[in-house]
């Protein structure tokens, strides 16, 4: 089973909006809904479920008596007892996920392409709620990070609040739930930030611009991952660096990140100028699995992604090219001055030219030179190799031997500017 690049097929695509107080959701998602109607789309809107239950004179102050606590049942019991806000969390989790899958579902039957925004997402609720007790919520009703945070959404887009860095800007007036100080809501920013990270597609959209090219930022984010021409209508700096990495620094220097297992095929294609390849990623056993098709037209190369079942990664893998090597790696996600990173560590076994390679990529307005200088000593960069054919994973797992020079005059769809076109 295959993807027809050329095979026109109906989008489902959903998209998280996330981040702290006062960092512009509610416009977002007007502006995002105004722009995808004036393409001909379908767009549904997810309402807070949070907001929603507030504004129906939930309160916390009701919620959290002081004497209550979290403990052990009893000393033959691992369970936990939970707090009444832990348990309105947990309430707030389903109800939010039972409304989104009241959306998924129209979206699915609709006969255009469709956005559904979802206001936050299942992992919000990370951001409040001690690990101990997160983790035992999903135990208990069979849940699971990957589940909740990678197949469930094709994106996450993270707004910083204007608490941090517009802070002129900053307000308790638009929103009748919000309450928060400048400090407050910098750490709310911060820990929804870090609830996401692992996501394989997250856009943090910052305050270094004005309001209005914000929003426009956020809005070629969307295309972007979509594969979505917007031309000259939303003109942004941003772009994919990739970077060389000498060695990996201890994992106490680094900020909160999620370690996943990653495992990729290339696939037979009829056409050279086709790449075909499978994922596999996951966590502590829970994987989820993409197909994507990467071909090379006129002077940019088009992915096209789409995520598959275990059933269709299994007889897909069939058709494995027996030229390349699997790759294996450990990616580390995440979050370092408000952008998004990704850290990949090859793993044996493997070709010989991928013994202890690092390679560290992000989307950022910066040059290559310049990003460097601003980044922390840790992380051990050595050279920018965005668009090094010697650095492109299909190349790198090659079992022939070859050499840079020969690399750079063939057309093998190697790393560059490229569009993503994600299909369900």
């Amino acid at each position: 089973m295959t993807l027809d690049p050329e095979k026109k097929e109906k989008t489902v695509y959903r998209l998280v909006l996330t981040g702290g107080p006062c960092s512009g959701k509610t416009t977002g998602q007007a502006r995002l809904c105004t722009f995808f109607e004036n393409l001909g789309w379908k767009v549904y809107r997810v309402p807070e479920a949070a907001t929603v239950l507030l504004n129906g004179g939930v309160r916390f102050p009701d919620l959290t008596p002081s004497e209550v606590r979290t403990e052990k049942c009893s000393k033959k019991s691992s369970k936990f007892r939970l707090t009444p806000a832990e348990k309105f969390q947990e309430n707030l989790l389903k109800t939010m996920m039972a409304m989104e899958e009241t959306y998924f579902s129209l979206a699915e039957t609709c006969d255009r392409n469709c956005l559904v925004i979802c206001d936050r997402g299942t992992m919000d609720a990370a951001a409040f709620i001690p690990k101990e007790v997160w983790e035992k919520m999903l135990s208990a009703n069979g849940w699971n990070a990957v589940q909740l945070r990678d197949n469930r959404y094709n994106q996450v887009t993270h707004l910083i609040t204007a608490a941090d860095g517009a802070e002129e800007f900053y307000n308790l007036e638009d929103n009748s739930c919000r309450t928060e100080g400048i400090e407050l809501a910098r750490v709310r920013d911060s820990r929804a930030a870090e609830a996401w990270v692992g996501h394989p597609y997250i856009d943090v959209i910052d305050n270094s611009t004005d309001f209005d090219t914000k929003l426009r930022r956020l809005i070629s984010s969307v295309c972007r991952r979509i594969g979505i021409d917007t031309s000259d209508r939303l003109a942004t700096n941003s772009h994919k660096l990739k970077f060389l990495v000498s060695h990996l620094a201890s994992d106490e220097e680094f900020p909160r990140y999620q370690d996943f297992e990653v495992v990729h095929h290339y696939l037979v294609t009829s056409n050279p100028k086709v790449q075909a390849r499978l994922r596999k990623r996951g966590q502590k056993g829970n994987w989820s699995y993409l197909h994507t098709q990467r071909r090379s037209d006129s002077n940019q190369v088009i992915e096209l992604k789409r995520q598959i079942t275990h059933r269709d990664y299994i007889n897909m893998l069939a058709q494995r090219d027996v030229r390349h090597h699997k790759v294996l790696k450990k990616r580390r996600s995440f979050m370092l001055n408000n952008m998004y990173m990704q850290m990949d560590i090859y793993k044996s076994p493997c070709h010989p030219r991928c013994d202890g390679l690092i390679l560290l990529e992000t989307y950022t307005t910066l040059k290559g030179e310049e990003f460097i200088q601003r980044l922390p000593d840790f992380l051990h960069v050595i050279k920018e190799v965005t668009g090094d054919p010697s650095y492109s994973m299909f190349n790198l797992s090659l079992k022939s031997d070859w050499t840079p020079s020969k690399l750079k005059s063939e057309n093998n769809c190697a790393d560059g500017a490229y569009k993503t076109i994600i299909v369900n």
